[in-house]
């Protein structure tokens, strides 16, 4: 099966983080995505497929000072928990 995801945009106020960090903030949010669909796959309605114009997902623990890799992986968990609903 072929899964693609598309994330339009994604708004994170009041964090500020350099231009490595925002890369590795995406990397991370694309590595456990892909991870969490390929292990858990998609709930039996999105597997026949379609889009979602938008999710709602949970709210995200920040640590201070923000890290990007922990803060990508919850950022892909609450997306992906946002899909299962």
């Amino acid at each position: 099966m072929n899964i693609n995801l598309h994330i339009e945009k994604l708004i994170l106020d009041g964090i500020n983080l350099s231009p490595r960090e925002r890369s590795l903030l995406q990397a991370s949010v694309e590595t456990e995505l892909t991870h969490l669909l390929t292990t858990d796959g998609l709930t039996s309605g999105l597997q026949k497929g379609g889009a979602l114009p938008h999710i709602a997902a949970a709210d995200v623990q920040l640590t201070q000072p923000a890290n990007p890799t922990q803060l990508g992986q919850q950022i892909a968990r609450s997306v992906y928990g946002g899909m299962s609903k």
